[in-house]
């Protein structure tokens, strides 16, 4: 008997079978300070790279391909900083889902999940555990990458300092070259860069999976900011909470 395969618009639309309901996940901020990291890292990690090892070839006396290439990199390192910051502003007065606590895995709930998610990777769980916002392992990993995005401002401004002469940022950063050397940091600072893109690749991946596993509006949540998910995935946490058993 053949079965017929759904495709992929019946896959990512939302699952009709179920009571389901129209839930607000991603606020504003959170969706505005993801896109605007994602444009500014990609503008970063090519304008680094070309600093690094320039690869365009212009054979020009007027062209400054470097300095074009320093000034943009300038100022998206400053959008990506701005970006940061109001995604790190929301960590304490964004809804449940946006909130620190939804990242820190404190409750013995968040370390079950990361586990089955574990599982579902590695292929000895069929099924995905299915989430209102991030599964616990995603959550764990957006933090190590909120990690490295803040160890890339700190390095980033270290290397700024070094070339520019202003009292508040050297009286703000200034330690750090000090700390470690400058040659180190900048090592540090390229290094961590392609970190990045293996990142975006496995989310992206991890993305259209679970879109295409939870039917719940995953893809589309990032614009729109809503997920349509069964009342009793709503339920179901609330209650634990009640019975303390988190």
């Amino acid at each position: 008997m053949n079965v017929a395969t759904p495709s992929w618009s019946e896959s990512r639309s939302p699952d009709t079978t179920r009571d389901v309901v129209r839930v607000y996940v991603w606020e504003l901020p959170v969706r505005a300070s993801h896109w605007f990291i994602v444009i500014s890292v990609a503008v970063l990690a090519f304008t680094g790279y070309y600093m690094h090892n320039p690869f365009i070839d212009v054979r020009s006396e007027t062209a400054y391909v470097m300095g074009t290439m320093r000034f943009i990199h300038l100022l998206a390192g400053f959008v990506f900083i701005a970006a940061f910051f109001l995604r790190f502003y929301w960590f304490f007065v964004g809804n449940e889902w946006s909130n620190w606590r939804a990242f820190v895995p404190i409750h013995r709930s968040q370390w079950r999940g990361m586990g089955r998610m574990v599982e579902y990777y590695t292929f000895f769980r069929k099924n995905i555990a299915h989430h209102v916002g991030h599964n616990a392992l995603a959550a764990v990993t957006y933090m190590l990458m909120f990690t490295l995005m803040f160890i890339q401002i700190l390095t980033g401004l270290a290397l700024y300092s070094y070339t520019v002469s202003n009292r508040g940022l050297t009286f703000f950063i200034g330690w750090l070259p000090r700390l470690i050397d400058i040659s180190n940091l900048r090592l540090i600072h390229f290094c961590i860069m392609f970190a990045f893109p293996i990142f975006v690749i496995h989310h992206v991946y991890s993305a259209v999976l679970v879109s295409w596993e939870e039917r719940n509006g995953l893809i589309e949540s990032i614009y729109t900011g809503y997920k349509f998910v069964p009342e009793a995935e709503i339920e179901e946490p609330e209650a634990a909470r009640r019975a303390g058993i988190e």
